[in-house]
């Protein structure tokens, strides 16, 4: 898993990027496969907690197992614990949120309504992190909100295959994962994503620890719930692995619109696991809201980088 070669200081080649696309891709399809099971032991009755517990537990050993001692020890070193900490949390609150509501709906639904984040981080980062975009900016950053709030609508419409407490826990769900968003832009500033990574486990296993005793299994998990728990670490520790190797080799800016092809994964894996397909007009409102979520992430100018990245190197 070693030798990736950060991009700093020099323009990243067509092979390091289209590597950074397929590295972001995987991640996806990986985290995707978590929440499925996620999804999958929660509705059959196993205490969410629990089920986040094994997850967290499983996150911290497999990134011990994968880095190995030595350099576990090195990148758990943090300048900013009180931060990590309160990351840690943050990210240990969307999860079980996240998985109340992957009882409630359907996966490409969930996994589309937290495409909501980018536009909760459009409204609350002037206030929060202070960021104050020129005009031309801040008129492309709100019509996506505008773009995105519209699909949101169209996937909650009345009528439609959603709950009013789904569509409050899915909105939640998105909120928490947006401030999650912003802390981690403050993290970076101060530790290796790595660092963030491994405190995200470490946190969640702690919190979960002291939680889990009075949300424990009503009855002996069957071997293929065991099976399913034990995967559950493995699965958050490696997606979020590769996603993180993924901006090792490419930019944000460039890898921005590829974080809306989750919402294929989350279709397929939905329709493979569950025999779950959105309606037609769910699938509308879920193609609104990534287009939304794209033109936040630039619009336009977002996928002109990526073609001329694409098509400018070598």
């Amino acid at each position: 898993m070693s030798g990736a070669i950060p991009i700093q200081g020099a323009a990243p080649s067509r092979r390091q990027l289209l590597t950074g696309i397929a590295l972001l891709v995987l991640g996806q399809w990986i985290l995707t496969l978590l929440d499925a099971t996620g999804k999958t032991l929660t509705q059959q009755g196993l205490p969410i907690m629990a089920v986040a517990w094994v997850r967290y537990v499983g996150h911290v050993v497999a990134i011990f197992l994968l880095l190995g001692p030595a350099r576990f020890r090195a990148q758990v070193r943090t300048g900013q614990p009180r931060l990590q900490w309160m990351r840690g949390g943050l990210m240990l609150a969307s999860t079980l949120v996240f998985f109340s509501v992957l009882k409630l709906m359907p996966l490409a639904t969930a996994t589309a309504l937290n495409f909501c984040a980018p536009l909760f981080v459009v409204a609350l980062s002037p206030w929060l992190l202070g960021e104050r975009p020129g005009r031309h900016a801040r008129l492309m950053r709100w019509s996506g909100v505008l773009i995105g709030f519209a699909g949101m609508l169209v996937v909650v419409r009345p009528g439609g295959e959603l709950t009013p407490g789904g569509v409050a826990l899915g909105l939640t769900s998105a909120l928490l994962f947006a401030l999650l968003q912003m802390l981690t832009r403050r993290m970076a500033a101060h530790d290796a994503p790595m660092t963030t990574l491994i405190w995200s486990g470490i946190t969640g296993a702690a919190l979960t620890t002291l939680l889990v005793p009075f949300f424990w299994f009503t009855a002996m998990p069957t071997p293929l719930q065991c099976a399913l728990l034990l995967s559950a670490g493995i699965t958050g520790s490696l997606g979020h692995y590769f996603v993180i190797r993924a901006f090792q080799y490419a930019d944000a800016s460039f890898l921005s619109p590829f974080l809306y092809l989750q919402i294929i994964s989350a279709t397929t894996v939905g329709f493979l696991a569950f025999g779950q397909l959105p309606d037609w007009t769910t699938a509308l409102g879920i193609a609104v809201i990534c287009a939304g979520g794209v033109w936040v992430a630039g619009g336009e100018s977002a996928l002109r980088l990526v073609a001329r990245s694409l098509g400018g190197t070598r």
